[in-house]
């Protein structure tokens, strides 16, 4: 991987000129005419032929990356949309902008950033302006247009810009899926190497604290995409393509089938992206407490809420988010601390130290929420508080992902032994805290339906119970 110097990026001047030819910037309008479909086509498989296909093929100048990123923001065909997409994603592959370089197995990886790379983010994320790069669709974003776009996609996918003859939901999605990519290739070197002076300097972290940003609003519209998009892959999606009579007109049957087809990948696949993009911020929040507590973090990083906070009190308000965002959210350590953060709010403490009290120390694990429902006072009071069916999906969820920390060899040391004797006597052991919790809970309202997801988790615990024991 190399990239061309001055004098060679001189002599390819000539060179992009004529490629650049085949690409008319000015002429997106008439992107649907065949002519200019085929030219938009054999631009990006001769870019992909010139950079990608040689073995020491070279990466693409600013005004071809330039050109190829307009294509993805202002595409109107579905050949164009996707060819540009998977061209940038397979660029980005071949030329990394961030990447770890370890010259000798003995020595540590050395961060290493192109600063000459071409990203669709300016280079001050609080510099430029969200307009100019709105008019100039080749032009890279800054934060403001990043929050536009995901307004747009929240809009998208609430159905009221849904309709299956539009490639915008298409070519939004896409867009943020690529921007995801983005901020990921940047972001997981940088935390690798677990010094704060590069994770600070990440795009995701500029993004995060932009002055140019609603952050909460930012943070809020992507719990409502990621929730949405969960009812939507659920089986509601049909219910949201809207195949009108005037659409037929303009687009072949055919072409509406490959829409869809496309559109319902696109869904899972943005779903992905952005749980990704929420998991990245929560480590970029881990990150930043850690040096916080070392001292290594100045009045530059601006103080701000933690994601982990929004997603909690996003849930506490609308309950009927919960079983959506714990369906779709799947990362196990993350997941299980909003798991046992939301059961703490709720959980009643001992508000008067008493003899038997006095010795009471909150074990804020998953484990000690579990212990608390073997109390039906307890029980009683959080079935109040939270709902029955919240209840289950928490704690079934919850199970599972402490099931997958553990086999997965990286429980919590409150939780299992550092030996695999210890690890299988802690499995067993939530397994059997967590039938009895749940049997005390089914106890305390005798009325209560188990939902499916408790029967599947109640059939897990007995099942390893018999096997391990």
């Amino acid at each position: 991987m190399e990239y061309p110097d001055k004098n060679e990026r001189w002599k390819r001047a000539g060179v992009d000129d004529n490629l650049l030819a085949m690409f008319d910037a000015s002429d997106e309008a008439k992107d649907a005419h065949q002519d200019t479909l085929d030219d938009r086509i054999a631009f990006l498989d001769v870019v992909r032929a010139s950079s990608i296909v040689p073995e020491n093929g070279k990466p693409p100048t600013s005004k071809i990356f330039g050109a190829v990123f307009h294509m993805l923001r202002t595409g109107n065909s579905l050949e164009i949309i996707v060819g540009s997409y998977k061209l940038l994603v397979d660029l980005d592959k071949h030329f990394p902008r961030v990447y770890l370089s370890q010259s000798s197995s003995n020595s540590p990886p050395k961060l290493v950033v192109v600063k000459e790379a071409w990203s669709p983010f300016i280079d001050s994320l609080d510099n430029g302006t969200a307009e100019a790069a709105d008019k100039q669709f080749s032009r890279p974003l800054d934060p403001s247009s990043f929050h536009l776009l995901i307004e747009d996609v929240a809009e998208i996918i609430s159905g009221t810009k849904f309709q299956a003859a539009s490639m915008e939901p298409l070519r939004n999605m896409l867009l943020f899926q690529y921007l995801v990519i983005v901020f990921e290739d940047d972001f997981l070197p940088r935390n690798a190497t677990l010094k704060w002076s590069m994770q600070r300097e990440s795009l995701l972290s500029l993004l995060v604290g932009s002055r140019k940003i609603n952050y909460k609003s930012l943070m809020k519209d992507c719990m409502a995409i990621i929730c949405q998009l969960s009812q939507l892959l659920q089986g509601e999606f049909s219910k949201h393509l809207e195949l009108q009579q005037s659409s037929q007109s303009k687009l072949s049957r055919n072409c509406h089938v490959a829409l869809s087809l496309s559109l319902f990948g696109v869904l899972k696949d943005t779903c992905v992206s952005m749980e990704k993009l929420l998991v990245m911020i929560m480590n970029l929040d881990i990150a930043r407490k850690k040096a916080d507590m070392e001292g290594h973090t100045s009045r530059a990083d601006s103080p701000r809420t933690p994601l982990m906070e929004i997603i909690l009190d996003e849930l506490a308000y609308n309950k009927d988010s919960v079983p959506l965002f714990f369906k779709t959210f799947s990362e196990p350590k993350l997941k299980l601390e909003i798991v046992v953060q939301y059961l703490w709010k709720y959980i009643t403490k001992p508000s008067v130290r008493t003899r038997k009290t006095s010795d009471y120390i909150e074990d804020a694990t998953f484990v000690g929420a579990l212990k608390c429902f073997l109390n039906k006072a307890g029980t009683k009071s959080i079935m109040k508080k939270i709902g029955v069916d919240v209840i289950q999906f928490l704690l079934a969820h919850g199970f599972q992902a402490q099931l997958s920390i553990l086999s997965n060899g990286k429980a919590d040391a409150n939780i299992s032994g550092g030996d695999k004797e210890g690890g299988v006597s802690a499995l067993v052991d939530l397994c059997q805290t967590f039938i009895s919790a749940f049997n005390n809970f089914r106890s305390t309202d005798a009325q209560m339906e188990i939902l499916s997801i408790g029967k599947e988790a109640l059939f897990t615990a007995a099942t390893i119970i018999s096997v391990k024991s």
